[in-house]
């Protein structure tokens, strides 16, 4: 069995971590890290685990964690890992972070738009971008995984086919994203008020949101060349869910079959990326509670655009499922082992 330790378990992707975790054949959680309600019961956090997890939190000595555990997911706010990460620690287990500290691999970027100062930069080269249909053989042999974004895992898997084909134009692209409120955590803020968010919808970060040079970074990798894109979020009023509208001009004329083909290619023998069919367009209700991305698109002749659509769970593919999904690459077992999770409807 794999001895899992978690630092922030109580946080919504880290609760998330839990739930699927639950249900590993191959993993066993032996540390349930909070800061916040260390001493107490996790199923007392969260009711829905009473009489599934006795355990109790404990704190988030990440030192003493490393010499017990096999892997220890980081679900904690941006600067955490990077405070506390060594060579030590590093050498006796593996970890998979699910912030933003080793996403970028420019350390003055990093600072940039985060607003803070990197405090462990030698470990960002080594760092692996922990998209497995990107980088899974990177990710296999990795000991430091940068769990990727919400934003960014649904933005890149939509848009990088056509790109990397060279079927759209890499200046061209804006990506209009909608998520819900478990995105920003589950922490107390007046603006995720139930009285704040509800019958509502509004953009956030724009031209400013933290998710963007990640998406420009791992774009600009599948282009060949260094692109800037406009990204502009949106929270709509509901638990779970990512929506992501992209559009590009296309740099020739092409017809369905052509673009499905390179979609098709690319993820055909990929189990969590499925690729719709002709004029069934992506909704989050059709992959909440699941580690799928749906994938569209739509050919507009008429404006020589493409509209590429992809929906997902922030908390799973874009959180907690990606995390082990990675889990599952680096310890050699099958990658979809406690991840084949049926979309919950309604």
């Amino acid at each position: 069995m794999i001895k899992v330790g978690i630092i922030g378990a109580t946080g919504y992707a880290g609760q998330e971590l839990v739930r699927i975790l639950q249900q590993h054949k191959e993993a066993h959680i032996l540390w349930y890290g909070s800061k916040s309600y260390s001493g107490k019961k996790y199923c007392e956090v969260y009711q829905n685990m009473f009489q599934l997890i006795p355990d109790r939190c404990l704190d988030e000595d990440m030192q003493k964690l490393a010499e017990q555990a096999d892997v220890i997911f980081t679900a904690t706010p941006q600067g955490y890992c990077a405070s506390i990460m060594k060579e030590e620690i590093l050498s006796n287990t593996k970890i998979i972070d699910l912030s933003a500290d080793f996403r970028l691999k420019d350390a003055a970027v990093y600072e940039d738009w985060y607003g803070m100062r990197h405090k462990c930069p030698q470990f960002i080269g080594e760092a692996v971008y922990g998209l497995p249909e990107i980088n899974r053989e990177a990710v296999q042999k990795a000991r430091l995984i940068a769990n990727p974004g919400c934003y960014p895992t649904c933005s890149i898997l939509t848009i990088a086919p056509l790109l990397k084909e060279g079927f759209i134009a890499p200046d061209s692209i804006i990506i209009d994203a909608k998520s819900g409120t478990s995105g920003a955590g589950r922490g107390a803020k007046v603006t995720n008020l139930y009285c704040e968010v509800n019958e509502n919808i509004k953009a956030y970060g724009v031209a400013t949101h933290r998710h963007t040079p990640e998406i420009e970074e791992q774009l600009s990798l599948a282009a060949g060349r260094p692109l800037a894109i406009n990204f502009t979020p949106h929270l709509i009023p509901m638990n779970r869910g990512i929506l992501v509208t992209a559009y590009a001009s296309l740099t020739k004329a092409v017809t369905y079959e052509e673009v499905k083909a390179v979609y098709d290619r690319y993820y055909d023998k990929e189990y969590f990326v499925r690729v719709l069919e002709k004029e069934v367009y992506p909704e989050t209700r059709w992959v909440e509670g699941s580690n799928f991305v749906d994938i569209n698109f739509k050919i507009d002749h008429r404006t020589n655009r493409i509209i590429m659509l992809g929906a997902m769970d922030n908390l799973v593919k874009g959180a907690a499922g990606q995390a082990v999904q990675n889990m599952n690459l680096m310890f050699g077992l099958d990658e979809k082992e406690g991840l084949q999770l049926v979309p919950m409807f309604p």
